[in-house]
């Protein structure tokens, strides 16, 4: 794992200190760390819908070492789902074990559809209002709204 994933799931405190840490040491490597946190949005206040994707990727980055964990446990991943692994040597548990990794794939589909359908009705929303608040702003003739941030 790259060491800016590992920063950035320690989330902005390890940032800091690193930061701190550059400036003691070597105070222009300090200079290049705190150039690239706030190139990168890192530390910024004003990165807020930047958030929402930065949160995405740490959630992405999660699920793949959950499913690299469990590659070890249950074995290698195949097309159709989570290959047979090693046999428990109980008939049974092993058909109720790739029934139900089967069933939580499938809910996780569903959930990232889910997710997908309403980041699209958020943005519909929105864009909705900006399109009514223009539609005022003609009507009446004011002055056009200037973005902020």
């Amino acid at each position: 794992m790259p060491v800016t994933a590992w920063l950035d799931d320690i989330g902005k405190p390890a940032w800091i200190a690193l930061t701190i840490v550059s400036f003691i040491v070597f105070w222009p490597l300090g200079l290049v760390v705190l150039g690239f946190l706030i190139g990168s949005g890192r530390m910024g206040c004003w990165g807020h819908q930047r958030s929402g994707e930065r949160w995405q990727r740490r959630m992405e980055r999660m699920q793949q070492r959950m499913q690299e964990g469990a590659a070890r446990w249950c074995g290698p991943r195949s097309r159709a789902g989570w290959a047979a692994g090693p046999s428990s040597g109980n008939w049974a548990f092993d058909e109720y074990r790739s029934e139900t990794l089967r069933r939580l794939e499938e809910e996780q589909r569903e959930f990232t559809e889910y997710l997908e359908r309403l980041r699209r009705a958020k943005d519909k929303a929105e864009f909705d209002q900006f399109m009514a608040e223009m539609r005022r702003r003609s009507e009446g003739g004011g002055p056009m709204p200037q973005p902020q941030g």
